[in-house]
């Protein structure tokens, strides 16, 4: 093993550099792979058109006649690029994307052929999909449907058709689909309060940014690590002597290769019309992060998962692995994907935007308490919808949000809702001093940037929008959205309804608004926090607040099934009961499986590779001490290293045995909650630091030419 380490070193520091050079401007490629309104609009009929784009726009149904239309112009236009295949590409509930391809070519006729029909629905083997119960291993129908409102795309040889994954009944068995309902209940309640400003509001989009955080390593010495190949993350290794505390690889000149492999993957995204803007090194040494421009929120999450995809193809090509885990090297920053979202009228104001105008300003603060209102009474249920086996090694640690959920809102907004609970009026400074009474003569400006930024919040507002940092890395962002819009959707219908029920006891308007606004932020106080996450005191202080703080995944999943989460999403018909429980179901199977494969590589590490190399060197100092004896020299000091090698060998020995019978015991469980609670307390919880730390502490004494793991400093400072 010790042989392989050096052989991937040496191969690591000897790649040659694949240059990328940008061939004409961006914008003459932007989008070349993507079939969107305009390259419908250059083939389909005027009518078909217009058909296909009220269908994108108002969510109506697609004709059978429409479908050939597109299904014929989509075929046209793939075959130009170079197109053999198609694919329904869908997000089922294994964390990633699947495809089937289907060739368009049709032997009967000799001829490329593709139907409106083929276009539209396609049937997957849906039994060897997660179901959490919902099917039978023996029941595999189910079907994919063509989503519309994301474009259709050319990957590879391929075009690419976003669709959703249902059951044979209709239940979902993905990512998208509950995402689309709740993004379309989100929509109608912003859309009914706008209406109450502005009647020419129809729609109401939610927008997404995701900035997605990444390692990347040499392939050579990712293949060398069994943890980082089976697991994701490295269960052993011990801190190198220079880290991330000196803070020099933040933003600091991107390393050669990185650099070379950042320009293909962008170029590569860009074609596929992901709008990436910005790239730069992140705090943690090999840690780097890329940001996309706002997006409609269903094709920003497409996108982030297509991003990834295109990622981890590139890096191959560079001889490169990108790890999204959300913890690969533990004592470093950890990987987050942090989710900028906001709302945006169709005519073109995004709710979260403050302004000089009196109204919009009101309509600002509506959107902005009621944002805050609804994080705070589901503050559990936005928790667990972060909750990962991965996700759990990251919260709490270095930049990554603690787990208690919490909003950021700045100094001055936190002066502007304090002055408006206790006396309805605001006081903002902007040159002379200003005092205005807010809704019954004008609103006062609240100027744009009026907020710091706050790393460790979980939930912070950032000027114009809400930036959640607490998405791991590896997730799809389309489950912590659908949360979060579908708890602003509920919120927004209960305030909609509150000032209906206040105006037609005779209140007016502005005034009604103000009094239920004044509600809001007196009931919602405790979620605010303006000081530091990481501290103890905000611990203790949050516990006062009545705010939990769920550490582990298995319990935070809990908050779906409570009797509130349920009552919104079955009310806004986002997942039904059944599917809640069978969505927790793969969940917490999930977090088993993979704390079970985390297990069994440290047991398998520890007792195959470690232990053996230990006794090895162990010997080898017995050997340099019976000499010592010979020559009559003090060898107390090779004695006790003796002594303390065997003393943690010993352990590692003892606690994987025990950790492997208690995997065993566990397995007997049918429950998967009480499993996976197991696995977290009775496992992870007492086993995994305990044989970490013995096997970090060998590495650090056994000879640097006998360990057979790559070390931190080797993988971790590629140039």
């Amino acid at each position: 093993m010790a042989q392989l380490r050096f052989k991937a070193l040496e191969l690591a520091n000897n790649r040659p550099r694949i240059r990328v050079d940008v061939q004409g401007k961006i914008s003459d490629f932007f989008r070349q792979d993507v079939f969107g309104l305009k390259e419908m609009q250059a083939i389909l009929s005027p009518e078909a058109f217009k058909k296909i784009k009220q269908a994108i726009d108002e969510g109506s149904k697609v004709d059978a006649e429409t479908a050939d239309a597109v299904a014929s112009a989509a075929k046209t236009w793939a075959l130009g690029k170079g197109a053999t295949h198609f694919t329904h590409w869908f997000q089922p509930l294994t964390g990633s994307t699947a495809e089937k391809h289907d060739t368009f070519f049709d032997a009967m006729t000799g001829m490329e052929r593709f139907k409106g029909s083929a276009l539209v629905q396609q049937e997957p083997d849906a039994s060897s999909f997660p179901s959490g119960g919902i099917r039978s291993t023996f029941e595999a129908r189910g079907y994919t449907a063509w989503d519309p409102s994301s474009p259709m795309f050319i990957y590879g040889v391929t075009l690419c058709i976003p669709t959703v994954f249902v059951s044979y009944n209709g239940e979902a068995l993905d990512n998208k689909a509950p995402l689309l309902k709740a993004v379309e209940a989100v929509d109608k309640a912003a859309t009914q309060v706008c209406q109450m400003f502005d009647r020419k509001v129809t729609r109401v989009k939610a927008s997404l940014g995701c900035e997605q955080e990444y390692f990347v390593i040499d392939k050579a010495l990712y293949a060398s690590r069994p943890d980082l190949v089976m697991a994701g993350r490295t269960v052993f290794g011990h801190n190198p002597a220079r880290g991330q505390q000196l803070d020099d690889h933040y933003f600091g000149s991107i390393p050669p290769r990185i650099y070379d492999f950042m320009k293909e993957f962008e170029i590569e995204a860009l074609k596929l019309g992901i709008p990436v803007s910005t790239r730069h090194n992140e705090v943690a040494p090999s840690q780097f992060e890329v940001a996309p421009l706002f997006e409609d929120i269903n094709v920003a999450s497409d996108h982030n998962q297509l991003l990834m995809d295109i990622m981890s193809k590139v890096a191959e090509r560079h001889s490169l692995k990108v790890l999204f885990h959300e913890k690969p090297f533990a004592g470093l920053n950890g990987t987050g994907k942090h989710n900028n979202w906001s709302l945006i009228t169709d005519t073109g104001v995004n709710l979260f935007q403050p302004s000089t105008s009196a109204r919009e300003n009101l309509l600002f603060l509506i959107f902005f308490v009621n944002t805050i209102k609804a994080v705070y009474e589901h503050a559990d249920l936005l928790r667990g919808s972060v909750a990962s086996a991965g996700n759990d090694h990251r919260l709490g640690a270095n930049e990554a949000p603690p787990a208690i959920m919490s909003v950021f809102i700045g100094s001055q907004l936190t002066a502007v809702l304090d002055e408006l609970e206790k006396k309805g009026n605001i006081k903002v400074e902007k040159g002379d001093n200003m005092y205005m009474k807010l809704g019954i003569d004008k609103i006062p400006s609240i100027i744009q940037d009026n907020t710091d930024r706050n790393r460790t919040s979980p939930f912070a507002f950032t000027g114009n929008k809400f930036e959640f940092r607490a998405v791991g890395g590896s997730e799809n962002s389309a489950s912590s959205m659908t949360v979060l819009n579908l708890i602003v959707a509920d919120q927004l219908t209960q305030f909609y309804d509150a000032v209906q029920k206040e105006m037609k006891k005779g209140a007016e308007k502005r005034m009604a608004i103000v009094s239920i606004l004044r509600k809001y932020i007196k009931e919602s106080k405790a979620i605010r926090f303006e000081g530091d996450g990481y501290s103890d005191g905000w611990k203790n202080e949050a516990e006062k607040r009545g705010l939990s703080n769920i550490s582990d995944t298995p319990r935070a999943l809990d908050a779906y099934l409570s009797k509130k989460s349920r009552e919104i999403f079955v009310k806004h018909q986002v997942l039904t009961d059944r599917e809640l429980e069978a969505r927790n179901e793969i969940r917490w199977e999930s977090y088993i499986m993979k704390i079970q494969i985390e297990s069994r590589v440290m047991g398998d590490l520890a007792l195959n590779h470690i232990v053996p190399t230990a006794i090895a060197y162990q010997n080898k100092l017995i050997e340099n001490a019976n000499g010592l004896k010979g020559l009559n020299i003090n060898n107390k000091e090779v004695v006790k290293t003796i002594e303390t090698i065997s003393g943690y060998i010993e352990t590692l020995k003892r606690e994987v045995y025990n950790m492997t019978e208690e995997r065993k015991r566990l397995n007997k469980l049918t429950d998967s909650r009480e499993k996976a609670i197991g696995y977290c307390d009775d496992v992870k919880g007492k086993y995994f630091d305990k044989i970490r730390y013995a096997v970090d502490k060998l590495e650090l004494m056994v000879d640097d030419e006998d360990w057979p793991l790559v070390k931190y400093r080797e993988m971790l400072f590629l140039r």
